[in-house]
């Protein structure tokens, strides 16, 4: 568990990150390239100072993968219509050539008057899919960020990043994408007005097979249990069940997995997909259920789906935000 915090990463060069494209597509190697690079080791903290010291029951979480984040200040007005304290963000650009260059998570952070975690999930080496080409004005990121954030109006005490375990599956000659990383969930220790719980935005791996992603969650829970032990958590973000494995979500493992441990699993209807066509990913005859909440030691009153279309139609995302309400603690 990374709890390094600084308030800017640093950036690998642009013949460094040049570099990794060439390096052998080895495990070995590409954990030794990982556990090089600073930004990748750290975690990075900002925005306005926490508005309350304590949230109060009930209150809204709000989980969104934004897809790189095309368009921050419309996302940030979704966001703040749902009322949500806490927001659980992934797929966070930082110094894309597809997102402009731009920072989307201190955007939103700042349009919601909130402070926030951001880590790295992976370092990009190229533009990105074809598709994403299109909306690039420059032919380099100048930084090549790609990650995950919480951010809250109440302070996000001793906040961490957990790089889930992988298989290096971006790392490799045959992707379109080559990345330096691993899926990665961004967590911290929130207050409420009954005490503290740890709140947790992560992203499971996507090509994978569901047995991956049960290895993936158990680890992440084993390791918010021993930075916290007892305390309520409350995981939520893109859990990528069912997909490149048919579709179907109730087939991943993990939901037993979870729920064996006393959690429970929280998405909205079970028949309402949570993916959509976007300006990014336009498979209109795909939609999945991806997005989730999962929950130990909180009562959780009621969960939903908020659209990622805009007033005119325009989707911010290939995904649907997930809500849910917090009613209080459970025992």
């Amino acid at each position: 568990m990374i709890r390094n915090t600084v308030s800017a990463f640093t950036i690998p060069s642009h013949e460094e990150r040049k570099s990794f494209v060439s390096l052998e597509k080895t495990p070995d190697v590409h954990a030794a390239t990982l556990a090089s690079l600073a930004c990748m080791n750290t975690l990075r903290v900002g925005g306005a100072e926490a508005e309350v010291e304590v949230l109060s029951f009930p209150f809204t979480v709000a989980a969104w993968n934004l897809e790189r984040c095309l368009f921050p200040e419309e996302s940030a007005a979704k966001l703040r219509a749902t009322g949500a304290p806490l927001v659980l963000l992934s797929e966070m650009d930082e110094g894309m050539a597809r997102t402009e260059q731009r920072d989307p998570t201190a955007v939103v952070a700042g349009e919601l008057g909130m402070n926030y975690a951001y880590g790295v999930e992976f370092l990009e080496l190229s533009l990105g899919s074809e598709i994403e080409h299109s909306f690039c004005r420059d032919d380099f990121n100048e930084k090549g960020f790609h990650g995950n954030a919480l951010m809250a109006s109440v302070a996000l005490k001793d906040a961490f990043l957990f790089r889930l375990p992988g298989e290096a599956v971006w790392f490799k000659d045959s992707n379109e994408q080559p990345r330096v990383g691993e899926r990665c969930a961004i967590g911290a220790i929130v207050e409420t007005e009954a005490g503290p719980f740890v709140a947790v935005s992560v992203h499971l791996e996507s090509v994978a097979t569901a047995a991956y992603r049960e290895r993936q969650m158990a680890a992440l829970i084993d390791a918010v249990e021993a930075f916290a032990p007892g305390l309520p958590i409350l995981i939520g973000g893109d859990l990528n069940t069912g997909n490149h494995t048919g579709g179907d979500f109730s087939a991943d493992t993990l939901f037993a997995m979870v729920e064996a441990r006393g959690f429970q699993c929280h998405g909205g209807p079970l028949d309402q997909a949570s993916t959509r066509p976007s300006l990014i990913t336009r498979f209109p005859a795909r939609a999945m259920k991806l997005d989730w909440f999962v929950s130990r030691g909180l009562a959780i009153g009621e969960s939903h789906l908020v659209s990622s279309l805009n007033e005119e139609g325009k989707p911010l995302s290939d995904h649907d935000m997930v809500v849910c309400t917090i009613e209080g603690f459970s025992t």
